[in-house]
């Protein structure tokens, strides 16, 4: 003969107190109070389903199984939940160690960026130690140029240049009077920068780049204000 626990099926159960009152309240015929129901579920531990009318015997059977089903579904829920929380949070470690990675990469970069411009601006040569010439070609020229800023914004300078005078540091514009490698108007702007700002163009090229730095931060600045409007 099957023995059932009350007592096991009322912890079992979410309304096992409620249920097992029923139940033993219909076996009996009579109700027990709200406060006898630990004591009548002690008493009853070794209640068989004989002792339950029959009307009632599969109706314990069915609570006895949704119970078991709920408590089964409930472990399953957890499990899920649990696994869940731990993909969200192995997602948001993995982003924090790619940011964090990220981030190192940048600044690796910017700092070797930074050393890079440090060392070419401290190669850079003044106008005064060239030594002058009777006359100078272009690749000359443009080698001083080279010389005399930091590399990062030769192409910006060379792009101004090619199209003001064409690297002709004799260049003279007949109409407005600009004159030089940069068209200063007037030429005689370049006298700040050296006496000789007519014949040497790397007095010309000191000039352009003091111009260029206090009007457009650098000649790359100058370069992109020129290509919007076609002069600086």
């Amino acid at each position: 003969m099957s023995r059932i626990s009350v007592r096991g099926f009322a912890v079992a159960s979410a309304t096992a107190v409620t249920t097992v009152g029923a139940v033993v309240g219909v076996a009996s015929g009579s109700t027990v109070p709200a406060g006898d129901n630990l004591d009548a579920a002690s008493a009853a531990d070794t209640t068989t389903l004989a002792d339950i009318p029959d009307g009632q015997q599969a109706q314990v059977a069915s609570l006895t199984q949704q119970a078991d089903t709920q408590a089964v579904q409930a472990d399953a829920a957890a499990k899920k939940s649990a696994e869940e929380s731990a993909r969200i949070q192995a997602a948001k470690d993995a982003k924090t160690k790619k940011d964090a990675a990220d981030e190192a990469v940048a600044k690796a970069k910017k700092e070797r960026e930074a050393k890079e411009q440090a060392a070419s601006r401290s190669s850079v040569r003044d106008a005064t130690s060239f030594s002058a010439q009777s006359a100078y070609t272009v690749s000359q020229v443009q080698a001083m140029a080279r010389q005399m800023m930091p590399s990062d914004q030769f192409q910006c300078f060379s792009n101004i240049v090619s199209h003001e005078s064409g690297w002709n540091y004799k260049a003279t514009n007949a109409g407005s009077g600009a004159y030089g490698l940069v068209q200063a108007l007037p030429g005689s702007k370049m006298s700040s920068a050296g006496a000789d700002w007519q014949s040497n163009p790397a007095t010309q090229i000191k000039w352009g780049l003091n111009y260029m730095d206090s009007r457009y931060q650098s000649p790359c600045g100058a370069w992109s204000f020129w290509q919007a409007n076609s002069w600086y």
